[in-house]
Order: structure tokens, then sequence, then C-alpha cells
């Protein structure tokens, strides 16, 4: 039954924990995985190495479109941009702070959204980020919408941050998780919200394992 699911698109806010969970449930249905986030943070990477302006939408979404993004093995973790593979160099304070506005950009978005289609239309594929059931795939074959409180996700994105010697306060790790919340949810392009037809699965009290088997259970209903 599982092999009649080949798309499998998965949203949700900051921290809910879409990436190792998408990760994860790729791998064990032997499915390809992309964590479209990543490909946002490449271009805001490439806007702040070329003295980009993040404000502008212009000059990012021609940075998107001269610089197509390769990905790099099997686990979604790197990427491959204008020569260089990045990795760790995405998850630094600097591109916390401005990935926001890069993905707000139209310009960037309508790019990028059509590399993760064509991408998408191989099949066999888990797909995350914040407009992927509502905007990339809307013919997802299972839409999985996670969510967690604010202060739940916050203690996950604090703890991950420490984990990479980033030194944080905790309360200021879930002030950015609000505001990063707000920013997603307003924007006029591609707002951060559940499709009609989304599976919503809140991951508060739940492990990775426990939220991978949920979701086999979604995909062998059907």
């Amino acid at each position: 039954m599982a092999r009649e699911v080949s798309v499998i698109a998965i949203d949700g806010p900051v921290a809910a924990g879409k990436t190792a969970v998408g990760r994860e449930l790729a791998r064990t249905l032997g499915f390809s995985y992309l964590d479209t986030g990543i490909m946002y943070r490449a271009i805001t990477w490439l806007a702040l190495k070329n003295g980009v302006p993040v404000e502008d939408e212009t000059s990012l979404g021609e940075l998107a479109r001269t610089n197509p993004l390769g990905l790099v093995g099997d686990d979604g973790d790197q990427v491959l941009a204008a020569g260089h593979t990045l990795g760790p160099e995405l998850r630094e304070l600097s591109i916390d702070g401005n990935v926001s506005v890069v993905s707000k950009a139209t310009p960037v978005r309508r790019e990028l959204v059509a590399q993760q289609r064509q991408t998408a239309a191989k099949g066999k594929i888990v797909m995350i980020g914040r407009d992927i059931g509502t905007v990339v795939l809307p013919d997802a074959d299972l839409k999985v919408y996670l969510t967690a409180s604010a202060e739940n996700r916050a203690q996950r994105r604090w703890q991950e941050m420490r984990e990479r010697g980033q030194a944080v306060e905790l309360m200021t790790v879930l002030s950015e998780t609000l505001a990063r919340d707000r920013t997603d949810s307003s924007r006029e392009d591609s707002p951060l919200r559940p499709a009609q037809d989304a599976w919503e699965l809140n991951t508060d009290g739940l492990d990775i394992e426990q939220v991978v088997q949920k979701i086999i259970d979604q995909v062998s209903s059907r």
C-alpha cells in the first residue's frame, strides 16, 4: 500500500520537527528527501557573500535564477551553490537572522518553487518546507502539517544551537521563534498555513520515531 503514495509534503512552523522527521521518513520508505528550507538558506548565504541587500527582491531573484542549486548526498543537509558545497555554513547566526526576509521575496520563491517541482516530478520523495502542500506540490499524495508549542519548538532549536557551539539564551530563541512565526504567517507570497486537505499532527511529547510511525500509518491507510 505504501508504494501508492509517491509524493509526501510536510509543512509546519520553524522547529516543529520537520527536518528530522522528513529525513527519517524518507529513509524508512526508501524515498528521496528534500528540505526546501536549505535552498532559501543557500540563497541567503549567496546574498550575504556577494553583498546583495536582503531587502532587494529583484537582485535576490536574479541571484537565484543565475545560480541554480544542486543537492549533495542523500541526507538533504548540503547544497551546491555557485561552485560551493554548503552545509554547516547554512546554520550560522547570520543566515538565521536573514533567511526569513529572503524567503519572503517573490522572485526567489518563484525560481526555487520551479526547481522544487522539477525534483518532485521524479516521484518517491518526501519534501519539507512551509508552503509545500499549499503552493509547491498542491497535488501531493499525502500532505502533513506538523505543529508544536512555541516553547517546545524554541527548546529544540536552542538545543540544536548549543550542540553547534552557538551560545544563545533560551528566551532569545523563543522570541526569535515567535517573530519567525509572525513573519512566515503574514507574508503576502505563500504564507505559512496548513493546506485544506492536510493531516495535522502535534509533535509535543512525541519523539521522532513516534511521529514517523504515525505518518507511515497514514501512508498505509491510503
